[in-house]
């Protein structure tokens, strides 16, 4: 005897792995904004954020990123998520977003993944509340829709011109209403997509069966496809994210750096005779001389092997590690000397060499235009690049935030 199985009375899904996978497709290519999902908002790449948004989402079992970018695939790991490497051919700007969610699918259910739930995120909607992700999963769990996507709610005049003129689309402009007395349209954000997997699966299309929308701030929709939009961004997120900075848990007893592109701005300038010589901030030997009356230790740890890094070290008058290949372990027997635990340094770094001292210690620092990696393991990025003040600003936080006393900079202009 055959039977019908009502919409809302779904099979239960009978797999003991992840239920519910966000994908989040991100290609290294882009036109519009070049090596646009590493661009950085409020200091942490565009991939990061999505990642780091959907990990903060209890219903979500698992965080996949699928790229054709070594360097995406190296910041989604590090960042927590699961990586699927996409083939150049589904990655080209003609390539649908449905193509890559599709093809992450196929690699996971190789793997023995079979999601009953697949939310799509796109990494370049910066200001994802997980509050929202969480509400459009329950009700497509519940099966009171398929899908369920953000968007936020307009009570806009749209217009439309034609050779009669301009006419009103969503209103009589003959009529004019007052906005509250007016139905409410809404407007597709682009951030999430909530997608029962079979049936997305079965139609190769993000919207099928009955849709539903999930109501979103519009303060949180933007979208980032060109550059003004990313600056908007960088600026939103400098009055709305809760920006890793220090504060009043902060115990630093030492602090460490490294010297070029940190001390420098990572150039070096090479005279006729092969010498070598670089350029550095008379405000950063200050800040040196700041954290040495204040009695914390400073420790200038390079893999350099030119004798400016020791010169610039005893002009200073702070220790230094130079042509050191392993910094980690340099790094720890140097707090073991200092008889200090690796939680209480701040490390300020700017490379992928300093990636295992960020690691260990418990402030990891970078200058806002190092590697993305180091921009990662970060727990602080500072506002002043490289040579010119980074180090500086990291003495004043320390500082301030632990209220040590420091000298007023006139009475020590010799350390610059």
């Amino acid at each position: 005897m055959s039977h019908t199985i009502e919409q809302d009375q779904r099979p239960t899904h009978t797999s003991v792995g992840p239920q519910v996978v966000a994908i989040v497709p991100a290609r290294g290519g882009s036109k519009g904004v070049p090596r646009k999902n590493l661009q950085l908002v409020g200091h942490v790449p565009l991939i990061v954020r999505a990642i780091r948004a959907l990990q903060a989402v209890i219903e979500v079992d698992m965080v996949v990123v699928t790229t054709d970018d070594a360097e995406i695939e190296a910041v989604a790991r590090l960042a927590g998520a699961e990586v699927v490497l996409r083939p150049v051919e589904l990655a080209a700007d003609t390539s649908s977003s449905e193509v890559a969610l599709l093809h992450a699918l196929e690699v996971l259910g190789d793997r023995g993944i079979h999601p009953e739930i697949t939310v799509f995120v796109q990494a370049t909607s910066p200001f994802i509340d997980p509050t929202d992700v969480s509400a459009a999963l329950k009700t497509v769990r519940d099966g009171r829709h398929d899908v369920v996507f953000s968007a936020f709610a307009s009570h806009g005049f749209l217009w439309r011109e034609d050779v009669e003129g301009a006419r009103g689309i969503n209103h009589d402009h003959r009529v004019r209403q007052r906005r509250q007395d007016r139905e409410a349209q809404y407007q597709e954000s682009g951030a999430f997509y909530v997608m029962a997997t079979e049936g997305f699966v079965e139609h190769e299309f993000r919207f099928f069966g009955r849709v539903g929308i999930q109501p979103v701030a519009e303060d949180t929709a933007l979208e980032i496809d060109t550059i003004d939009q990313l600056h908007q961004a960088q600026l939103m997120a400098g009055h709305r994210d809760p920006l890793a900075m220090f504060g009043d848990d902060l115990s630093v007893s030492a602090v460490v750096t490294d010297f070029d592109g940190v001390h420098t701005a990572d150039r070096v300038t090479v005279d006729e005779n092969g010498v070598e010589s670089v350029t550095v901030s008379r405000s950063d030997g200050m800040g040196v001389a700041m954290l040495r009356a204040a009695d914390v230790p400073v420790l200038i740890l390079s893999s350099e092997r030119n004798g400016v890094v020791a010169a610039r070290a005893r002009k200073l008058g702070v220790e230094a590690v130079t042509g050191c290949d392993d910094k980690l372990t340099a790094l720890r027997e140097w707090a073991a000397t200092q008889g200090l635990p690796l939680a209480d340094i701040a490390y300020l770094g700017n490379d992928v060499n300093d990636l295992d001292c960020l690691r260990a210690v418990g402030w990891p620092v970078a200058v806002p235009e190092a590697h993305p990696l180091a921009l990662q393991a970060a727990r602080v990025v500072l506002t002043r690049r490289g040579g010119d003040g980074a180090v500086r600003e990291l003495a004043e936080r320390v500082l301030k935030t632990t209220a040590r006393p420091h000298p007023q900079d006139e009475g020590h202009q010799s350390h610059a």
